[in-house]
């Protein structure tokens, strides 16, 4: 019993310290202003925050389009480490969300200062970037300077780490 109750106390002492603490900030519906843009063909989607409605094709990195749902547990999951994420890359990365399949947006407003959502967040009110991103969520896509997609997470960021890593592989991040 001895050893079981140790191999119990182990246990709890390696997975409590690789889980993330959450950022304990009110969020804020932040503008659209700062997303670098250049022309796009899709549908442009109305921002927040205010600003310009943007294309998420017309969307210049270094950027992490993150397409999610206030509706989704897994998105939940991964808002953690996308705000410690950007909390120690907002230099040299942006990051845009993408609210899609929601009521309206006053419920997208109240997540975003529920959960600590600091970054822009772009509201798909038709469905307009199911061609693009696809059906399911949460998606992210990393996108270099010239907008091309260099990389694709279908499902969630299960670490900051994770996210840092591709970050570093595909945008150059240091």
């Amino acid at each position: 019993m001895k050893k079981l109750s140790g191999l119990f106390v182990l246990l709890l002492a390696l997975t409590a310290c690789s889980a993330i603490e959450p950022i304990k900030v009110k969020g804020v519906v932040v503008d659209c202003e700062k997303i670098k843009v250049e022309s796009g063909t899709g549908e442009p989607l109305e921002c927040l925050g205010g600003g310009s409605a943007i294309a998420a094709d017309a969307i210049r990195g270094p950027a992490l389009i993150n397409v999610w749902g206030t509706w989704c547990e897994p998105c939940k999951q991964e808002l953690p480490h996308l705000a410690h994420f950007l909390a120690k890359y907002s230099d040299q990365v942006d990051m845009v969300g993408i609210a899609v399949e929601e009521k309206n947006q006053q419920s997208v407003r109240k997540f975003i200062k529920n959960y600590g959502i600091s970054w822009p967040i772009l509201y798909d009110a038709t469905g307009a970037t199911r061609g693009k991103f696809g059906m399911g969520v949460p998606v992210t896509w990393l996108v270099d300077e010239s907008g091309a997609v260099v990389y694709k997470k279908y499902g969630p960021f299960k670490s900051t780490e994770e996210i840092e890593l591709a970050a570093i592989k595909y945008l150059g991040v240091k």
